[in-house]
């Protein structure tokens, strides 16, 4: 295959996800701004504590997306219509399944988190009332993960930036009109989340109906959901990527948590940089979709009987290309903030005091792309080729040197321990990942 064919390929996956990803920050933006004009400092705080709640819940849940995606990526790539049918049928199956979980456990989990976060009185109370609404969403929210990992899976991410700019769109339009023309007030952004979500699942069934109706063709979804050797594989991955997920918790939740510590403005400035990191993120998370698809798919064509013994130099060179594509990106970013770190910080916020911090840490912004693409670019490879220890292991040495590295440091150097800590857990991700691909590939 030619490489510009292969470059087309990248592009063509990779710009819908980037379109459909900048998007997800503006929810978030327009719901503090909605609440911040109608409401006090107890609905901001409230609602900042009630979204962190859903983080919790739903972060243990990614592994619906990413190992959905990567084993219909080589389905797809077999031919193997039946597979790629069942793939999605037992995704949504352990979606709703999830989802009933969550909503068992409801009550006890948001008075557990409440009970060891510190906030007032008032702020719990509205915290708990945003969450018992916002939990009716849960069966689309975990089912839209499944969608968005088959639709990827099937190479084809034009359906979830549909689906995800839709909801986006709908959450800020019926939020605002909810929250400010209604006796809701603040809460009606819960409710408009819960409408937004399921609009979404609606959306999806819609596009799956008008796109592939024709590989449903005298496949029944309750009975291929039920079939219990491809359910035993499907979880195996699952559970690897389920730990994986804990292990992102350490490291997340923990940076936060830590940063608490030195005080309102550290925290302030550490909060700060993560939305920054988080901002690059959703540029290369858009190739690190199109490495699920991609290396899934061309995986897939190599293990289908009739090119089994075929040559793997398409995987090679789609991964080579995706690299170089995920690279320049880190390199446009890395630019970007060195050239423009102070007008960042200065849209984050007007507080002298935090913005005088801001500038001892702009060394680490500038880093950050570079270390962090490779990081994020290693991750859709493996997804797509399914390697779900690999995967795993690669996050539990990550938190291991999360912790490590921070205890190691915290005495001597203060917060910025905390830098150097999060720097090694990219770099323990990036030195396993790219030293076991090639045991990974032959093993393909």
């Amino acid at each position: 295959m030619k490489l510009p064919s292969l470059n087309s390929q990248i592009l063509r996956l990779a710009i819908p996800s980037i379109l459909a990803n900048i998007t997800i920050p503006l929810v978030g933006l327009v719901d503090t701004a909605i609440v911040g004009h109608i409401a006090n400092a107890t609905a901001i705080g409230g609602i900042a504590i009630g979204t962190m709640l859903f983080d919790l819940l739903y972060w243990n849940f990614g592994f619906l997306r990413v190992g959905t995606s990567g084993m219909t990526a080589q389905a797809f790539g077999r031919g193997d219509r039946v597979e790629c049918a069942r793939l999605l049928s037992q995704s949504v199956g352990i979606a709703l399944i999830g989802a009933a979980l969550i909503w068992l456990i409801q009550w006890l989990f948001v008075n557990l988190v409440l009970m060891l976060v510190p906030c007032s009185p008032e702020v719990a109370s509205f915290a708990r009332e945003y969450f018992f609404i916002r939990i009716w969403a849960a069966p689309a929210t975990l089912s839209l993960m499944a969608f968005k990992g088959w639709f990827i899976g099937m190479q084809d991410t034009v359906s979830p930036m549909i689906i995800d700019i839709l909801v986006n769109v709908v959450n800020m339009a019926v939020s605002y009109v909810l929250a400010v023309y209604t006796p809701m007030g603040a809460l009606g952004v819960a409710l408009g989340t819960v409408i937004a979500q399921f609009t979404g699942l609606t959306t999806a069934i819609i596009l799956l109906l008008a796109k592939y109706r024709q590989l449903w063709q005298g496949l029944s979804p309750v009975r291929l959901a039920l079939d219990g050797q491809g359910m035993k594989r499907l979880l195996s991955l699952n559970g690897n990527l389920f730990v994986r997920s804990l292990c992102f918790m350490v490291v997340y939740v923990g940076f936060t948590s830590l940063a608490s510590k030195y005080g309102d403005v550290e925290l302030a400035v550490s909060t700060i940089m993560m939305k920054l990191f988080m901002l690059f993120s959703y540029f290369v998370d858009g190739f690190a979709y199109a490495g699920e698809a991609l290396v899934g798919k061309y995986i897939g064509l190599n293990q289908e009987s009739g090119v089994r013994n075929q040559d793997k130099s398409d995987v090679s060179r789609v991964v080579g290309l995706l690299f170089a594509w995920s690279l320049g990106v880190g390199v446009l970013f890395t630019l970007i903030f060195a050239l423009w770190s102070g007008e960042f910080y200065r849209a984050m916020t007007s507080d002298a005091t935090v913005l005088a911090r801001l500038a001892d840490y702009t060394a680490w912004l500038i880093a950050m792309p570079i270390v962090s693409t490779l990081a994020f670019m290693w991750d859709g490879v493996y997804a797509g080729a399914t390697a779900g220890k690999q995967i795993r292991n690669a996050m539990i040495y990550a938190a291991v040197s999360f912790v490590v590295s921070y205890l190691a440091t915290y005495y001597w150097l203060g917060i910025q321990g905390l830098y150097i800590a999060y720097f090694a857990h990219l770099a323990a991700r990036v030195l396993y990942l790219t030293f076991a691909w090639k045991k990974v590939e032959e093993a393909e």
